[in-house]
């Protein structure tokens, strides 16, 4: 697999559902640690030029796993993804099953690096989101494999409506869910069993877990109530298969731009990044009125973190695409963007105290343009 990004020419090969490979980059990650250098250090070396996807991984890992041995932290921590159609990716790749990742238990071998010999308290929620096949149980099957499966506790959105109260009260059914509802559900939990804070991910493994100190550097040693990973930065390592998303995906990008400017001008440009920290004062504010339950939840997320006042920080890091058993190759690249520009004119009407940087203090403009008032 190889890419491209913006600054730095990845090169070379990762595969994410090769245990080999995801190995041979804790190791690599560290031998750079012990080095002996510095977060700082370590963050800076891939910056420009030609890069191995090997050495630019590890060094994301390297940086992360420096930043929480330095924090010594020992909060809670909760990660949390949605589930639909994840029965294969939970399970490992064979013959019979050629888009496997063992996704689940790679988060955990990824966590168990990260986190060994702190005092971090970290749990794995995962959610199925009313998966007709039930990812919800092969989750279950996976994490009784492992060593850390204690860690994880598996959520079906199927158990937990209709409800009386709290966020998911106006949901009657799992189908009024995609995505949203779920991490909603996974966040809730969270919150009830003491987490600090959480970190939301995607079910397959795009996203290397071991980098999740670069998320808790900026909460715990700093003052931000959320922290964003964006891919769109200069030092983020980016391996994407763009082309899935079909030639209207410029234009669409534009839309996306212009009616979430209040969140894109303040730098917020990688809305749907699955790699985000938020801080327990973040997440009370977000679950108590969602106001969409769509793919475009992070949008709504972003809208209410922003209006808890509390500075949101974007860092960098590295993803490559698992593509082969994604949802918007299923519904086709057009249903999942009018997904996502419907969910944020709702949210963007919901959060309607965020305005745009841009606008003077005073000033009357609303943060949407006229047109996206419409009505279909």
């Amino acid at each position: 697999m190889s890419g491209s990004h913006d600054a730095t020419l990845v090169t070379g090969t990762f595969d994410i559902a090769s245990p080999d490979d995801q190995a041979r980059v804790l190791r690599l990650a560290d031998s750079l640690i012990a080095g002996g250098r510095t977060p700082e250090e370590l963050g800076g070396d891939t910056h420009g030029g030609d890069v191995s996807i090997d050495l630019a991984l590890a060094h994301k890992l390297a940086r992360s796993r420096q930043e929480v041995l330095d924090l010594d932290w020992s909060g809670r921590l909760a990660i949390v993804f949605a589930m639909w159609g994840e029965q294969r990716r939970l399970r490992p790749r064979d013959a019979h099953n050629p888009t496997g990742e063992d996704a689940l238990n790679t988060k955990l071998d990824q966590l168990d690096w990260l986190f060994a010999d702190t005092d971090v308290d970290w749990s794995v929620l995962p959610v199925d989101d009313g998966d007709p096949d039930d990812s919800a149980a092969v989750a279950t099957e996976r994490a009784a494999l492992h060593p850390s499966g204690d860690r994880v506790t598996v959520f079906r959105l199927g158990d937990a409506i209709p409800a009386d109260a709290g966020p998911l009260v106006t949901i009657v059914h799992v189908d009024d869910s995609r995505k949203g509802v779920a991490i909603v559900l996974g966040a809730a939990n969270a919150l009830d069993g003491g987490a600090d804070a959480i970190v939301m991910t995607d079910a397959d493994n795009s996203v290397h877990l071991g980098q999740a100190g670069l998320l808790l550097r900026p909460f715990v040693g700093g003052d931000a109530g959320a922290v964003i990973g964006d891919r769109k930065h200069p030092d983020s390592v980016l391996v994407k298969a763009e082309a899935r998303w079909g030639p209207g995906i410029v234009v669409l990008r534009h839309m996306q731009r212009m009616v979430g400017r209040a969140l894109f001008d303040r730098g917020l440009r990688d809305t749907q990044a699955a790699f985000k920290l938020y801080g327990r004062p973040a997440l009370e504010s977000i679950i108590a009125a969602p106001s969409t339950f769509g793919f475009a939840f992070d949008s709504d997320w972003l809208y209410a973190a922003v209006n808890t006042g509390a500075p949101i920080e974007r860092v960098p890091f590295a993803f490559i695409d698992s593509f082969e058993e994604s949802a918007s190759l299923a519904q086709g690249p057009m249903p999942t963007w009018e997904s996502l520009l419907r969910g944020l004119v709702a949210a963007a009407r919901a959060r309607s105290n965020v305005s745009s940087p841009r606008c003077p203090p005073n000033s009357r403009a609303s943060p949407m343009p006229p047109w996206a008032n419409a009505r279909r």
